[in-house]
């Protein structure tokens, strides 16, 4: 696998952040959802998913910078040397610690996390018989025999939906790297970038520990013309000139489909009207009125303006100032 800094074309430097926007354009760009049959846009995908699963987390991160795992997550030659017989301890975490490892010693659990190794097996494996494993020596135990568990990995995913699904909720079918699929419930109201905890449906743990969590980010699609505010929804409703002079009744799209809204005379471009509970979530929606004027020759109405007097004759830019 290639450095998964260049895979996200960011600096070794990179914020987290830096790293984050970086990952979500890159995804939205190859996931299979919007390249279906592409083979190498699923590739690409699957590695860019595995770079930011390495960059995302502090302590991947750390001990790649480190040089002791590698790209994939596997550790290297270089910590093999430099931890010796503790390899089992990064051997057998959740991708080099990025979860709790806990051990069973019969009486309680404990936190590996908190704990020196060689105090713990110091005291666990006194006179080289182990309590709560068995009768065997130590060195000579399979770990298929003991009580040491570690939990599975989690694993990372991204997902996109469209802005209405994201609104009013709906169940979306993820496409994962290696083919299968997860049905994911969208909340609703979720927002742009909140990550979805799936209990159990990542990597399975090591000698009956738990199963990991799949970590889900959503990336909302932009809408053409609802925009979000808060729970409130925006739109922008053009009308003409004689609509925002005297008034109309015009059409309204929503969440929930299409509504009749009363346009109020002397409408101007940028006056908000309010639907009440049509937002998200009991949020309201927003209709911003744009007035659109004629875009051919009207010869009656320039006649008209050329002898009109207003009764109010204020000058509009006195109001923006200089």
């Amino acid at each position: 696998m290639r450095d998964p800094y260049e895979v996200l074309g960011v600096e070794r430097s990179a914020t987290e952040q830096q790293i984050t926007s970086a990952y979500r354009k890159l995804a939205k760009k190859h996931h299979p959802d919007v390249n279906p049959g592409k083979k190498d846009a699923e590739e690409k995908f699957k590695e860019i998913a595995q770079a930011y699963d390495l960059l995302s987390d502090k302590e991947k991160r750390a001990k790649f910078d480190r040089g002791e795992i590698d790209a994939s997550g596997q550790e290297t030659a270089q910590a093999q040397e430099r931890y010796g017989a503790r390899n089992f301890y990064h051997r057998y975490g959740d991708d080099a610690g990025r979860t709790k490892y806990r051990a069973d010693f019969g009486e309680g659990e404990v936190d590996l996390d908190d704990l020196d190794l060689e105090s713990i097996f110091g005291s666990a494996f006194r006179g080289g018989r182990a309590r709560g494993f068995g009768a065997r020596d130590f060195r000579g135990s399979d770990f298929a025999e003991t009580e040491f568990k570690v939990p599975g990995a989690n694993m990372r995913y991204a997902l996109n939906v469209d802005f209405i699904d994201a609104a009013k909720g709906a169940v979306k079918r993820l496409t994962l790297p290696d083919g299968k699929t997860l049905d994911v419930t969208i909340p609703p109201g979720l927002k742009d970038g909140q990550v979805l905890r799936l209990k159990g449906k990542g990597q399975p743990g090591f000698n009956g520990g738990p199963t990991g969590d799949a970590l889900i980010e959503v990336n909302v699609n932009p809408h053409p013309r609802f925009r979000r505010e808060g729970d409130d929804v925006v739109i922008e409703v053009p009308i003409t000139l004689k609509e925002a002079i005297l008034g109309a009744k015009i059409e309204v799209p929503t969440l929930d489909g299409t509504v009749a809204l009363t346009v109020p005379a002397n409408s101007t471009t940028g006056k908000r009207l309010r639907l009440r509970g049509r937002g998200i979530k009991g949020g309201h929606q927003q209709v911003e009125l744009k007035v659109i004027l004629p875009s051919e020759p009207e010869p009656e109405l320039a006649a008209f303006l050329e002898t009109w007097s207003p009764r109010h004759n204020r000058n509009p830019r006195d109001e923006v100032g200089s």
